[in-house]
Order: C-alpha cells, then structure tokens, then sequence
C-alpha cells in the first residue's frame, strides 16, 4: 500500500457525512443591494439575517462618497501599507477613527478576522499566555493557537475560572493577554468588562476586546461597549472594531497606544503581507463614520425594535432572548428543526440563516436574528406571526 493512499481521497465521504448530518453548508445567492429586504432566488424576502445593523450598506451618501473615491483614487490601491498602498485617504480615516474612540492611534486592517490575527500573533509568541472566552470569535480563536502561546480558554463569561487560570500562571515569565468579544456574535450577551478589567489589571495582564458588534451599536455617537468616557486606554490596551457591520463598508481597525500600533506595523504579518484595502472605500468608511455620530435615532431604533421583538415571542412557545443587542437568537437545539422553521420562515418571506454547528455548540442549532434601523415595527410583527406559524407546524 502506497504511504499516499489515504491522502485526500476521503473528500468526498467527508462531505457525505455533513449532508447525513444536516450539516452541509450552502451559500444563497443575493440579487439586490443589502437592505430592509433582499431577492434571494427570484424572491423578495423580509432579511433578518444581515450585520447592517444601522441601515448604512446601501446609503447613497455613502455610495456617492464611495465613486467619488473611485474618480480620485482609482479602484485599488496598488500595494501593501509600507510599500506604495497608503494614501492620504487612508491615513485620514486612520486619524478619525482614533479621534472616535479616543484613542492616541489606529490602524485600517483588511477585515476583522485579519486584525485580530495579526494583533495576537505580533503581541504573542512561544512562552507566553493568552486567555479566551469559549464562545470567542474564530478569528480570535485561531489567532491564539496560531500564536504559539500557551492558550487556554474559560467556559462563557465564567470570571471565576478565568481568575484562576491567570493567577495560576501569574509567576510564570512572558506576556499575558485576555482576549474576549464585546457582544458574542451568535449569542449577542455582553462580555462582563468591569470583571475582565480588574482582572487584567490585577495580575498584569493585557485585554484585547474585539468590539465588532458594538462598535457604532453602544455607547454615546456609537463608540461602543468600551466607551471612553468610562474606560481609558490603558484598561482596554489593544480594541478592534469592524468597519463591515454598523459602519456599512468593510475593513477593520485597531487602536491603541502609540507604541501598540507601532509594533503592529512592524510585526503583525497580517498588516506588512497584504495589500492595503481601497483608498476609495476609506473615503466611503470616513462619511459612514459622520453619520453614525449624528444619526443616533438609528441606535434609538434598534433598542425599540428588540424590546417589540422579545414582547412578541414572551407569548409564544420560544425560548425569549436575553440579549438587548440587534443579535437575537432563538435556541431551538436540534438541527432538523431549526432547519425546518428557517424554511417555514422563507415560506413566509422572512429570510433568517438557521445556524448549526461547528459555528455553534452541539445541540444548539438556532435562528440567529438580527435587526437593523431599517426595519419598521411591522416588519419585526410579521416576523413573530411567522414564527408563531412555523412553530406551531
């Protein structure tokens, strides 16, 4: 037998196996702009699967900042940061976004799940620690293993176990680093700050708080969960926040403390290796980044729009979220029939993407609601009509 004969020829049954499981994962074809409703398949459907969480991904103030981006700088910047790809474009949105959260610098990143690679991996390396919420991002996942670091995670939100495991390696030399989201993209609970903190602080830690779903959600003008009025930079040393959510564009950010970012610059792979996003979509980015400071009736309305939602479902037979961000999910457990309401639901025209594992524990396959300023209170009653019925089915 050939050394090679198991190489990669079990693709195919791999695959199989996520069919039998209900596992196997399609991606939907979206034929119109992101928006209160989208054409999926021919059909218009209520979308209450998307991360636009203000309504901005189809402003056309933002598109006409976008083209007019496109005539100044053209449709791509050409290189990396340190090569020739950093203009004056993205260096203003880099001064206005540590402006925003009030921070002494930031720095653009092409995507969150990049920035919080880059970060871990350029702050950490073999003889270190870091230390991770469960239920974290992928990307904050993956940047811990692939950090070399001694990594080790604590059960959700669990701050007694995490307090025991950093002071468990308190004498032990290098760096450590807390790493934990802001709100939980598939549970949208809250990290507990204060505790992660005191934590930090007490033993000498860092904490990195991926903000990707707060970020322009929270706080006074939207600055977040980690809102400088309360916290200063050195209790959060090392923020992220996304650009592709709230903000309406794409990219991510980091800001922190001058020598942070500088040490990003000169050691996080993710940032040298790469070629810098789109001048124009920075100059987009910038006029998305004025209109979350003033338009804070979106905020306003996505408070409303949950607080309708939860007192809809309290009178059905659901499990009622206890999440008071636009992330509403509806545990149901099994995979058939989470899969089976998403599809009443779709019948019904109302899109929501059922969530399975391995993006979720097993066991707790769910609907993963979200909300945006675009919908109107009618729109959040016609989804709990929907449910009622794909329920009661």
């Amino acid at each position: 037998m050939s050394k090679h004969e198991h190489g990669f020829r079990d693709l195919e049954a791999r695959l199989d196996v996520l069919r039998t499981r209900q596992l196997f994962r399609t991606r939907r074809i979206v034929e119109s702009p992101q928006g209160r409703e989208i054409v999926v398949d021919g059909r218009s459907l209520l979308n209450f699967s998307s991360n636009d969480y203000l309504g901005l991904a189809s402003d056309p103030r933002i598109a006409e900042a976008f083209q007019e981006g496109i005539r100044t700088w053209g449709s791509g910047s050409g290189a990396s940061h340190l090569i020739s790809g950093h203009t004056a474009a993205h260096h203003a949105l880099e001064e206005e976004l540590a402006d925003f959260v009030e921070r002494p610098r930031a720095l653009l990143f092409g995507s969150g799940y990049a920035a919080n690679v880059g970060v871990i991996n350029a702050l950490l390396s073999i003889g270190d620690q870091v230390f991770e919420d469960r239920l974290n991002h992928a990307s904050l996942l993956d940047g811990g293993w692939i950090s070399r670091a001694d990594f080790q995670w604590f059960e959700h939100r669990d701050m007694d176990q995490l307090r025991c495991l950093v002071e468990r390696g308190a004498d032990r030399l290098g760096r450590r680093l807390i790493v934990s989201d802001g709100i939980f993209s598939m549970d949208g609970d809250q990290c507990r700050l204060d505790e992660l903190i005191a934590i930090a602080q007490r033993t000498e830690s860092w904490l990195q708080i991926d903000d990707a779903h707060g970020i322009g959600v929270y706080g006074p003008h939207g600055k977040g969960t980690v809102d400088p009025a309360r916290y200063a930079t050195q209790d959060v040393p090392v923020l992220i926040g996304t650009l592709g959510k709230a903000f309406g564009t794409a990219g991510a950010f980091v800001a922190g403390e001058e020598a942070l970012i500088e040490t990003l610059v000169q050691r996080s792979r993710n940032y040298i290796f790469t070629t810098a996003m789109p001048a124009a979509l920075a100059c987009a980015t910038s006029r998305s980044l004025k209109i979350v400071q003033q338009e804070s009736w979106r905020r306003s309305r996505l408070t409303s729009l949950v607080r309708r939602f939860q007192k809809g479902v309290q009178s059905l037979e659901l499990p009622v979220p206890s999440s008071c961000s636009p992330i509403q999910p509806l545990v149901l457990g099994g995979t058939e029939m989470t899969l089976s309401v998403a599809r009443s639901l779709e019948e019904q025209g109302c899109f929501v993407v059922p969530i399975r594992p391995p993006t979720v524990p097993v066991d707790t396959s769910r609907l993963r609601i979200t909300f945006t300023a675009a919908h109107s209170e009618a729109d959040v009653d016609r989804l709990v009509d929907a449910l009622n019925a794909a329920y009661t089915e």
